[in-house]
């Protein structure tokens, strides 16, 4: 069955559990007339919509039982004709949108368990265990200089899929604690890459949001008789939408200790009910935390020395004890692994750099058959770009996609507008600015060139 189909029907399912909720509410005087009003012409609409829906089923049911029965017959030019006709008048009839199929294959089996489970087609027919087993590896690929980091994480999620830890709570809790930029929010995205199939299975919850203690309500949903019953609460729902995911908790520092306190019962018994009563499953979910706390400390323990005099990971940890302690109640921080991130050193930085240059450089010669190179003097500006400021590699990203790829970008587009794309651009660096050069070497594309070499300027 279509998407949109599957998604109509269950929500029908829900609303019609919900009326009755809704009208011993309305008796009561705790909602108002418009509310009431409002699902029942919702479901009204949504009925129309199933029996559209059904007279589509019954016509594709009857075509494909047609081609079922003519399939048993002998298989002569006539039937085979006949069996074309039908099968062509069943591609007209679904228009993409199949409800009815000729035949089941591992792949629709695949689609409908992935709609009941939330798990990506493409990682349940994958070997999971060797996922498991492969995924500090990937992880290492994408978020550079944090092997400790990435290891303690790694192990436990192992622990929680070898169902030795209590299979009731989420497959992991783990606080990122370090400063800006050096890839906590990174790990989020490559873990709901690598573990669920993508980056739409992170759940992201700005925590400085809810700095007050009545912004409980909107992660778990108003109660009955307040003003948004009824539509959800910004974590409950993501969950209960998407419960194979991970969910971000950044800056957690910054939400309300009431707020803090919501998790406890999500951290120890892996649910939490929502303001309808719903009990909301986090059983499938990595929970990261992230926090800047004791930031300072680390950046003092590690800055201005030599990196071979850098402290230990256990070491760190007990250096950021004094700061956790001051900022969050001992409870909340025994549920879950505290995690510290190194800050990123210069020669670390520069590795950085050159793999973000490198992913342009390939997406422009996949592309448009383009090689793009660079001077040392490029790297090193970029370097210093992220180290007056407290950014760490995030400085990087703001530099190229604000300055250096709109540049290429208009290059690229007036280029295939006069059919003479370069086959070289060199990025380099006069006077503090980025410039770069199309064809420097003087090659010619198609059309012939002027001699001296195409440069642009652009501020940084």
């Amino acid at each position: 069955m279509h998407d949109n189909n599957r998604f109509e029907l269950h929500q029908r399912y829900n609303l019609l559990n919900k009326l009755p909720k809704v009208e011993d509410e309305h008796r009561q005087n705790q909602i108002h007339d418009v509310r009431l009003k409002g699902l029942k012409t919702t479901i009204s609409d949504i009925e129309k919509e199933i029996e559209i829906t059904k007279v589509q089923w019954q016509k594709e049911r009857n075509l494909v039982k047609q081609i079922a029965e003519l399939l048993q017959q002998e298989h002569q030019k006539e039937i085979n004709q006949k069996i074309n006709v039908l099968r062509q008048e069943l591609l007209n009839i679904q228009n993409r949108s199949p409800l009815v199929f000729e035949r089941v294959n591992a792949h629709i089996i695949n689609e409908i368990i992935s709609d009941w489970t939330g798990i990506p087609v493409g990682k349940m027919m994958s070997d999971e265990i060797q996922q498991i087993l492969s995924l500090e590896e990937k992880l290492e690929q994408r978020v550079m200089g944090q092997s400790y980091a990435l290891h303690q994480l790694v192990q436990g999620i192992k622990t929680a899929k070898a169902k030795l830890e209590d299979p009731n709570k989420p497959q992991g809790v783990f606080m990122l604690v370090g400063p800006s930029g050096v890839g906590k929010t990174e790990t989020a995205y490559a873990l709901a890459n690598e573990l669920y199939g993508g980056e739409s299975h992170l759940i992201t919850i700005n925590m400085s949001e809810y700095q007050e203690a009545h912004t409980v309500s909107s992660l778990k949903g108003a109660p009955p008789g307040y003003v948004g019953y009824g539509q959800g609460g910004v974590l409950t729902e993501a969950v209960r939408r998407n419960p194979y995911s991970v969910v971000l908790l950044d800056e957690i520092e910054k939400a309300h200790s009431d707020v803090q306190e919501l998790f406890y019962q999500v951290f120890d018994k892996g649910m939490l009910e929502d303001g309808e009563g719903r009990v909301i499953d986090f059983k499938n979910t990595i929970i990261l935390l992230t926090s800047n706390a004791g930031s300072s400390a680390i950046m003092q323990s590690c800055l201005n020395h030599p990196i071979a005099e850098w402290p230990s990971a256990e070491e760190l940890i007990e250096v950021l004890k004094p700061s956790l302690y001051k900022q969050f109640k001992p409870a909340f921080l025994g549920r879950m692994r505290i995690v510290p991130f190194f800050p990123l050193h210069d020669d670390l930085l520069v590795r950085i750099i050159k793999h973000k240059l490198h992913k342009i450089t390939a997406r422009l010669e996949k592309q448009y058959d383009t090689k793009v190179e660079y001077s040392d003097d490029l790297i090193e500006l970029l370097l210093s770009r992220c180290t007056e400021v407290d950014s760490g590699a995030r400085n990087v990203d703001n530099i190229l996609n604000s300055t250096v790829l709109p540049a290429l970008a208009t290059e690229i587009l007036l280029a295939l507008s006069q059919q003479k794309l370069p086959q070289l651009i060199f990025i380099d660096v006069k006077d503090e600015e980025i410039i770069y050069q199309l064809d420097p070497t003087k090659k010619v594309v198609k059309k012939k060139t002027k001699n001296t070499p195409i440069t642009k300027k652009i501020e940084v």
